[in-house]
């Protein structure tokens, strides 16, 4: 019963980081659009919309590299702000890095722009701090035995013994 509550927070955790991770993509692509004072103001609609897409996007392209992270820091009971920040930027990099054409015959990537690597890398890195705040503080807990419940404490000597059944 604790493994699948222990689901539903990974889970939770997951759809916050990536929706933080998704508004950090947007903000900071967008970034230059926003700093044009003569473009006007930014219609709520369309940001909700783009803030959508962004969580989206993170989302799926993260789902399996921090699957394989949270697996990890779930089997060994890693509970550490800094595991989870790198395994967020490492993350990062990989969804980024699965985005850029990779030459075979010279085994190196075409295109990477440093900028968009820096943006992903970054927002996996607030990703995976957001996760441990939610759900990587207690990894591994569901594998540990509830604590025993202490007996109640004696009655005291002048109190009726109580009926017997």
């Amino acid at each position: 019963m604790a493994l699948i509550g222990r689901l539903f927070v990974i889970l939770f955790g997951f759809l916050a980081a990536s929706f933080v991770a998704g508004m950090i993509v947007v903000a900071a692509i967008m970034f230059p659009e926003f700093s044009d004072l003569g473009a006007g103001p930014v219609d709520p609609g369309v940001l909700n919309v783009i803030l959508g897409f962004g969580f989206i996007f993170v989302s799926g392209f993260a789902l399996v590299p921090a699957m394989v992270v949270v697996a990890i820091t779930e089997a060994f009971y890693v509970r550490g702000a800094l595991t989870y920040a790198v395994g967020g930027g490492l993350v990062g990099l990989a969804c980024y890095l699965g985005l850029v054409p990779f030459d075979t015959e010279q085994l190196r990537f075409e295109g990477i722009v440093r900028r968009h690597l820096e943006i992903m890398t970054g927002a996996g890195i607030v990703a995976g701090v957001v996760y441990w705040m939610i759900a990587g503080r207690n990894a591994g807990a569901w594998r540990l035995p509830p604590p025993k419940l202490r007996p109640p404490p004696p009655m005291p000597s002048q109190s009726p013994s109580p009926p017997l059944l």
